[in-house]
């Protein structure tokens, strides 16, 4: 972190010192504001998504934490006609597909609640995707985003655009502690999120989130799942049709 914020600055001073010796023999300024920073340091080597404008069925946003920082992580659920099989793609590691698994067997365990009907979830596959494919990604924090994700596609209520989440879900909808939540709602403020739903159990490290950004963000401390689907969903619109497998003809080629 330091550290390469040093060699940054050092190789900003190299190429101010190279404009000014080209200048031959002339008073020149290098002044460094964020116009002209692209010109001296090159295209910016990361680029940060922001948040959605509109509610969508089947897409929240989790937070990630990188090694260059905390990350916003869109996940895509998609309900089509099928046998039941869940299609995981973006380059999930072991981990984080477990969480898928026990994020869709959570929401199963609640279809009365949520009006999901089972028998009908047997004719579709569902698919879960995390953009930027070729990045790999995993570990347990996405559990709730990837839960949220599914109730949405399953039952057709969008999820909120300004709102991001991170925790891990159990089977029985409990909602655990996760690491890096300063990375991760500095990320999230950097993305144009309004509110942040976290684990209970992390209520005490939004102390050392900066004061800037804690003012700008809303966060809610959540403890299980239902909870999570009760800020998350928007249940005052209509809710869409989850799937047309009814009315989805064989495509015969």
């Amino acid at each position: 972190g330091v550290r390469q914020l040093e060699r940054e600055i050092a190789r900003l001073c190299r190429c101010a010192a190279i404009e000014i010796a080209e200048a031959e023999g002339k008073k020149k300024t290098i002044r460094v504001t964020p116009k002209n920073l692209g010109d001296l340091m090159g295209k910016p080597r990361y680029f940060y998504d922001m948040a959605d404008k509109e509610n969508q069925v089947g897409v929240a946003t989790g937070l990630a934490w990188t090694w260059a920082g905390g990350d916003t992580l869109t996940i895509e659920v998609n309900v089509m006609p099928g046998t039941g099989k869940l299609i995981l793609t973006g380059q999930l590691g072991d981990v984080m597909k477990e969480s898928a698994q026990a994020a869709l067997t959570y929401i199963m365990s609640r279809s009365a609640t949520l009006k999901v009907d089972p028998a009908k979830t047997k004719e579709r596959d569902i698919h879960i995707h995390v953009p930027a494919g070729a990045i790999p990604k995993d570990g347990p924090s996405a559990g709730i985003t990837l839960a949220t994700a599914l109730a949405s596609a399953l039952t057709g209520y969008p999820v909120r655009h300004d709102l991001a989440m991170t925790g891990e879900v159990t089977l029985r909808g409990r909602v655990l502690a996760i690491g890096g939540l300063k990375e991760k709602a500095v990320a999230a403020h950097r993305a144009g999120i309004h509110t942040v739903l976290i684990p209970k159990d992390n209520e005490r490290d939004i102390e050392d989130i900066p004061e800037t950004v804690r003012q700008a963000l809303e966060f809610i401390p959540v403890g299980h799942m239902d909870e999570v689907l009760d800020q998350a969903l928007v249940r005052s619109e209509p809710p869409e049709p989850p799937c047309q497998c009814d009315e989805a003809e064989e495509i015969k080629g």
